[in-house]
């Protein structure tokens, strides 16, 4: 497991972005042609937010909804989904009060959760005769396991992306956050050189680390912005994960960066001990708790392998 990053010197410090000054990392073949390929860009309402996603593939092909975590976007799997669209009817969505959707007064996991399903609806997932499967990192993990326990019986399963369920008395859940307005950038260098991943971790593919960048800023008057809304957890609560998690009414599995500090070897435990030692935990060599990021082709492999294993097995839960 990778050591802790102080995170007061973590901010403090130079951005990974910073020595670019606003020009594009040198990235691979395979990213630059992967991000290459359009997806359909659409919207869908839901009480009165419009919620933004990305779909690509046949919608006559099983769906997989991919879901980002706290404060990110649909890009962070805009590189990934293509891989996945070739099986497919992929869709990657924007929580509300994230990336290109709207923002709400009041936030909740069951809205969340409702407009996960909203955007299963809307790309057609429902229409084919295999229910969907949602993949979810971090925080949309948090709200995948609610929906696993409210919605299950309508889905195929749910991968959980490096979301800890922390055992009673370790230490967890969001750091103490200041809530106030968004500074505005007066250039997209500036605003760049002010991105850091959270929790603080290093990355080496700053190519990846760019394009979510860029992807989350919008132009305001003045210069630049993040397009998250700042007030999302002045009044939410997670709930209780690890009840939610038991309760889940379909297949599911756990993967986790093997360099996480949020989710060590023995979290992993702990989450498969919950669900009754039935559902795999999946270990992400080389990658921290931003698993797309750190080993976007490695994540990529793993869910094929799944997702071709629970293509063709029975589903036999003891939980």
């Amino acid at each position: 497991m990778a050591e802790p990053i102080d995170r007061a010197a973590y901010m403090a410090s130079e951005g990974p972005l910073t020595p670019f000054h606003g020009a594009v990392p040198p990235a691979p073949e395979w990213f630059t042609r992967t991000v290459a390929a359009q997806p359909e860009s659409a919207f869908v309402e839901v009480q009165g937010a419009r919620i933004h996603y990305l779909r690509w593939g046949d919608r006559a092909k099983p769906g997989l909804l991919l879901v980002h975590g706290n404060a990110a976007h649909a890009y962070w799997w805009s590189f990934i989904a293509p891989y996945l669209a070739k099986d497919y009817n992929v869709a990657a969505m924007d929580f509300s009060g994230m990336g290109d959707s709207d923002w709400r007064k009041a936030y909740s996991a069951e809205v969340f959760s409702e407009e996960q399903m909203a955007v299963c609806e809307a790309s057609g997932m429902f229409a084919n005769a295999e229910p969907p499967v949602i993949v979810a990192h971090s925080f949309g993990g948090f709200i995948t396991m609610f929906t696993g326990a409210k919605y299950g019986d309508r889905l195929a399963g749910t991968v959980i992306v490096d979301s800890p369920v922390n055992p009673p008395g370790r230490p967890g859940g969001p750091p103490k956050r200041e809530f106030k307005p968004h500074n505005v950038y007066p250039d997209m260098a500036k605003a760049l050189s002010r991105f850091r991943l959270m929790p603080p971790q290093t990355c080496d593919n700053l190519y990846i680390v760019d394009w979510v960048a860029r992807h989350s800023l919008k132009p305001v008057e003045g210069g630049f912005t993040w397009k998250f809304d700042p007030f999302i957890w002045q009044d939410f609560s997670i709930g209780d994960t690890a009840a939610r998690l038991r309760a889940t009414k379909c297949r599911i599995a756990i993967f986790r960066g093997a360099e996480s500090i949020l989710m060590p070897p023995e979290i992993g435990e702990y989450m498969f001990n919950l669900l009754g030692r039935a559902a795999p935990v999946v270990t992400i060599p080389e990658a921290k708790h931003h698993v797309m990021l750190d080993q976007p082709l490695a994540l990529v492999s793993a869910l094929n392998a799944l997702l071709a294993d629970w293509n063709h097995s029975i589903p036999n839960r003891k939980v």
